[in-house]
């Protein structure tokens, strides 16, 4: 047993603002009553802030991110329908697999795990496409997996370029509320995330933006769906109401994440992101480690996937860490299990938040007989963190009085 508070470092689900915490605390609540709406409302008003979205829809679907990719496609395609996709980490390839069971015709681009999105082949493949028979492209815009953040703007460009037509579908499930996402401005017509990453919640809601494209084609998507289905959340959740019970405390603890982050600023927030992941990525280098993402462009600013040596199994890390240190990190996922564990920096996290994570990781490594210098790369995170920030001040020089000469 360890003693003391247990710290969540892992890339979701994220820590959770005291403030939050606090906002859910409330008795059972009538959704039916008069004025309940307004909380629905007021979450979907802030998060169209939080996605940078113009026009559209904005649906909040109680499940997981997952639960919003199944209403993304149930409602917009139909069966057969042929998409592109990117397998490049494990969250990219779950989707490909949802995709396939659900009826469609998935065109697959294979690359590396550790690689972004391959936008020049997006582009190839767009423009052989002389029939548009490519209904969506599908992106995962920062794969949990491997800490590699991918240019959706990029792929946006291939489509205008090539005067496409697919729906361009984003997985913005570790990316939206932390770094930058600007729906309208790249494009997007079906952005996915969940409550309980960049937003700061518990797991519960899966969220749903829709452009207004999308939302067209959905009158004619012959996909079966009902639990799912855009009409019926239309029809209600304009008042703020949900055509089923929601998930009530947790809503209150959304609509107080999100004016969290909205008066803080999203280019505030974005910018906080990427001072945090610069003192982690600052840390990896000074441990003489790796990271799974293939170069600088790449790296995440909400996650950090590291590699651990060939003869020391990263679960072995991350066991020590949560037995004995009272510390989650995240693994490796699907072919990375025990090449990899993962340092989450999103959400409610300051410098404090990840000194505290990078100690316990050295610890934990140190533990599993890896050969590091405790304190390295704690010490090159806070210089990183602290650079420009140092209060010099003119040195005193303290005077002999004269009786004593």
């Amino acid at each position: 047993m360890t003693i003391g508070q247990r710290h969540l470092f892992c890339p979701g689900p994220t820590p959770i603002p005291e403030m939050v915490r606090r906002a859910m605390n409330v008795p059972a609540e009538d959704h039916r009553a008069p004025g309940f709406g307004d909380l629905g409302r007021d979450i979907a008003q802030g998060l169209r802030q939080i996605m940078r979205m113009e026009g559209g829809q904005m649906f909040l679907f109680p499940g997981s991110g997952t639960a919003a990719w199944e209403a993304a496609i149930t409602n917009t395609l139909s069966p057969g329908d042929r998409v592109l996709m990117a397998r490049h980490g494990h969250f990219s390839e779950l989707w490909a697999q949802m995709a396939v069971r659900l009826g469609l015709d998935v065109e697959l681009i294979d690359v590396a795990w550790g690689a972004g999105i391959p936008v020049k082949e997006i582009e190839r493949r767009l423009g052989a496409d002389k029939d548009d028979r490519i209904k969506a492209v599908f992106v995962t815009h920062n794969e949990t997996a491997t800490g590699v953040t991918s240019d959706v703007a990029a792929v946006r460009r291939a489509l205008d370029m090539n005067f496409h037509d697919a729906l361009l579908f984003v997985d913005g499930v570790s990316s939206i509320g932390s770094i930058e996402f600007r729906m309208a401005d790249w494009g997007v017509d079906l952005a996915v995330t969940g409550s309980q990453k960049g937003l700061m919640c518990p797991a519960g809601v899966g969220i749903l933006g829709v452009s207004d494209k999308a939302m067209e084609a959905a009158k004619h998507a012959t996909m079966r769906r009902a639990y799912f289905e855009f009409a019926d959340m239309v029809r209600l959740q304009a008042d703020g109401h949900f055509p089923y019970t929601p998930p009530i405390p947790l809503l209150h603890g959304m609509r107080a994440a999100v004016d969290l982050l909205l008066a803080e600023g999203m280019d505030n927030v974005i910018a906080r992101h990427a001072r945090m992941a610069g003192g982690v990525r600052a840390a990896v280098q000074a441990w003489g480690l790796e990271m799974v993402a293939e170069h600088e462009t790449l790296f995440s600013d909400t996650v950090t996937a590291i590699r651990t040596p060939m003869h020391i199994d990263a679960r072995e890390v991350i066991s020590i860490a949560h037995d004995e240190l009272g510390a989650s990190f995240g693994g490796g996922l699907g072919r990375l299990a025990g090449r990899v564990f993962r340092i989450g920096h999103l959400g409610w996290v300051n410098e404090g938040t990840l000194a505290g994570a990078l100690s316990m990781a050295e610890m934990a490594m140190w533990r599993a007989g890896m050969d590091i210098e405790l304190g390295a790369g704690l010490a090159s995170a806070q210089r990183y963190w602290s650079d420009g920030k140092r209060r010099d001040r003119p040195r005193v020089v303290e005077s002999t009085p004269i009786a004593a000469q």
